[in-house]
């Protein structure tokens, strides 16, 4: 949940809400910022930690996709998915809806995430808006708990019907080897993977640049 901004709509709209994050220092601001919703310190990959039915829906806005990551040596992404999926799942009552906004890396990284979520007893799919737009493309998992119910239509896709089920993706900047979330050691990706777990725990690290993990030319 972040520090609450979207919770602030959800409340707007006459719901109550709790919503878990992994980081201390972002409830922190929720906090400050007086949301009206319930705040939780959890790892959802450990699970949604609710008793069945609980909840009418589930949002999520940019979170899933970092339950690919294995930032430990523990760290399974298929388990961890697989246990969030099946834990909301039975917190969700019969007849809700969840809708999970992901940034996926790549291909393999989305088919698992799905799968998973299949996996745990959901119905729904993917949809994508604005599927030709580089920037604009955002993914949407829509997922169903018991009957099965209508994916709404992605934002932009007129004249792109054909690749709503067909994700485009580049391989310019792929972070993840395996689905076991490991990048190459000493790439770029690990480097900056190395100092945004050091930022998280709080410790000084020197800024990104364009140089960041660019090796060196051999000295004469």
């Amino acid at each position: 949940c972040g520090s609450g901004l979207s919770g602030d709509y959800i409340s707007e709209e006459g719901h109550y809400w709790i919503g878990m994050d992994i980081s201390p220092a972002m409830l922190d601001v929720a906090m400050e910022r007086e949301v009206e919703g319930d705040l939780l310190l959890a790892d959802v990959g450990h699970g949604v930690p609710f008793r069945p039915g609980m909840f009418d829906g589930c949002i999520s806005i940019s979170a899933v996709q970092w339950l690919c990551n294995a930032d430990k040596k523990s760290h399974s992404p298929p388990k961890r998915l697989y246990r969030f999926f099946s834990t909301l799942y039975t917190a969700l009552a019969r007849g809700s809806r969840a809708v999970l906004q992901l940034y996926p890396e790549n291909s393999e990284q989305l088919e698992l995430i799905t799968a998973q979520a299949m996996r745990a007893g959901f119905t729904g799919g993917m949809v994508v808006d604005y599927p030709n737009s580089a920037k604009a493309k955002k993914f949407f998992l829509c997922l169903f708990v018991g009957a099965s119910g209508t994916l709404p239509k992605g934002l932009g896709i007129e004249c792109a019907n054909e690749e709503l089920h067909q994700a485009k993706f580049t391989n310019e900047r792929t972070r993840f080897k395996n689905i076991k979330g490991k990048s190459v050691k000493k790439s770029r990706d690990w480097i900056l993977e190395k100092k945004e777990r050091r930022r998280r725990q709080g410790k000084e690290v020197r800024a990104d640049t364009k140089y960041t993990g660019r090796k060196r030319h051999p000295c004469f």
